[in-house]
């Protein structure tokens, strides 16, 4: 069953959804205020004309011609009304109802004569009113008083408030659909920003220089500057990925033609000790080949983007180090070499890669079993720093360095003038590389008596209490 491929997001369609949603309710709110206000302004107006209608039948009623009687002319006026709403009665304290269409509701508070009329809401007949009443002195029957009230239902102020809104919707309306299309074309024409970057990126095959520039805008800088990190470091991943090319070509290219001339030898001549002592040959050059595989496979990683953040975790020195020592004492005594290791007795730790340090430490025990030859020691040590850290050194008494070599000794394919050990001068490269990864100084120094020490000063973890200085235990041999 085919399944139709999902929307793909649009920023257009993101940003008119952010503006014209806002607008809309903001519509809705505007079209509720104008009618408040509306409604507002028409009940003032209607408030004002039913104060002035009872005014004027307060006038009538108190017009001596008229002697207190309404004509049938003004009775007809105050209760005609289309639709039948509007309300009047003048009732005396006296006599009562002495006129009107309906005995109006009175407010609790009746206003006194002369004073000005008083407006109430009411109801009749269920129906809610607008009513306002006045008091008039009666000229025909003097010492009686008149109150007169006039009311009207809400219909028409309510009729005359959405006549005000509708007009006001229709100008508004026509403002915020210019509103809208300026808003549409704004996000249209200010995405057009981004098509310089568009086509600088279209123009490129395989660049990975930084796309930034004066015309990339400020809101998307920080896209830009993670595409240029991002091409910074596939630009370094590249590059070790030719310089591990690189080097395999040429470290390989060595036992490779080895290897090749050995083959040949055997196949020429079948002799079983010519044969065999190829097959010797073609096991040590596999040997050497093997090594100086996995040294630079290990140089590849020390050399590879840090992640810090996800690889560090803290280390247990006094127990990673010792482990790594005794795997290492069966090759030592074979070699001829007397490995040991000194160390606190207390734990000592550090942040960091179990892996890489291992590496580390292999490198160096191997560039000393090597180098410092039969008979002599290679003593690994571990120290506590007063400030938390920790120096990892390892030491022995063979032939050493000249002083002026150590500042080369961790440049990749660097050997020492006069060494006749096969190696492929990786391994303290692996070192300074690996040591760079954990934040570490590795300092070249020359031993005590002779041969060289080697001492990698790790920084304090990120969280350590005061470190308190361990008693050192005897050379384990």
């Amino acid at each position: 069953m085919s399944h139709a491929p999902a929307r793909r997001p649009s920023l257009r369609r993101r940003l008119l959804g952010f503006l014209l949603i806002p607008v809309a309710i903001l519509l809705v709110l505007d079209i509720l205020l104008t009618y408040g206000v509306a409604l507002g302004y028409s009940n003032h107006v209607h408030d004002r004309d039913l104060g002035n209608d009872a005014l004027t039948l307060a006038k009538m009623m108190g017009n001596e011609q008229l002697g207190g009687e309404l004509t049938p002319q003004a009775r007809f006026l105050l209760q005609y009304d289309p639709n039948g709403d509007s309300y009047f009665s003048v009732v005396s304290r006296k006599y009562g109802l002495l006129a009107g269409n309906g005995h109006l509701p009175q407010p609790a508070q009746v206003p006194s004569v002369g004073a000005a009329p008083e407006l109430f809401d009411t109801r009749m007949d269920k129906r809610p009113l607008r009513a306002v009443t006045l008091s008039e002195a009666s000229i025909s029957r003097p010492g009686d008083t008149l109150i007169i009230t006039v009311a009207e239902t809400l219909h028409d102020r309510h009729v005359q408030a959405r006549s005000i809104l509708l007009l006001a919707i229709l100008t508004q309306a026509l403002l915020i659909v210019c509103v809208l299309s300026l808003v549409w074309f704004g996000v249209t024409h200010g995405l057009r920003v981004l098509d310089p970057l568009t086509r600088r990126l279209a123009r490129r095959n395989q660049e990975l220089t930084p796309i930034g520039g004066p015309d990339v805008p400020q809101e998307i800088l920080p896209l830009t500057r993670t595409i240029d990190a991002l091409f910074a470091r596939l630009r370094g991943m590249l590059a070790l990925h030719d310089r591990f090319i690189a080097d395999a070509a040429h470290q390989l290219r060595t036992p490779l033609t080895g290897l090749s001339l050995h083959v040949e030898r055997a196949l020429a001549d079948p002799d079983p000790a010519n044969v065999r002592d190829a097959l010797t040959h073609i096991r040590r050059l596999t040997q050497r080949a093997a090594r100086t595989t996995a040294q630079l496979l290990a140089l590849t990683r020390a050399q590879a983007p840090s992640t810090d953040t996800v690889e560090h975790v803290p280390l247990e020195l006094t127990r990673l180090i010792p482990e790594a020592v005794m795997q290492r004492v069966h090759e030592a005594l074979a070699a001829g070499v007397d490995l040991g290791y000194q160390g606190p007795e207390q734990t000592l730790s550090i942040d960091g890669h179990a892996a890489s340090l291992h590496d580390l430490l292999d490198n160096l025990i191997d560039n000393s079993i090597r180098y410092a030859g039969r008979g002599s020691t290679v003593t690994v040590s571990l120290q506590a720093r007063p400030d938390g850290g920790a120096n990892l050194m390892v030491e022995d008494n063979g032939p050493g360095v000249p002083p002026e070599m150590l500042p080369r000794l961790s440049e990749r394919f660097f050997r020492a003038p006069g060494t006749s050990e096969e190696g492929s001068g990786l391994g303290l490269a692996i070192v300074q590389r690996t040591a760079e990864r954990h934040h570490a100084e590795v300092i070249y120094q020359l031993g005590e008596e002779q041969g060289l020490c080697v001492e990698v000063r790790f920084p304090p973890p990120r969280v350590r209490n005061s470190p308190v200085p361990h008693p050192e235990t005897p050379l384990a041999r």
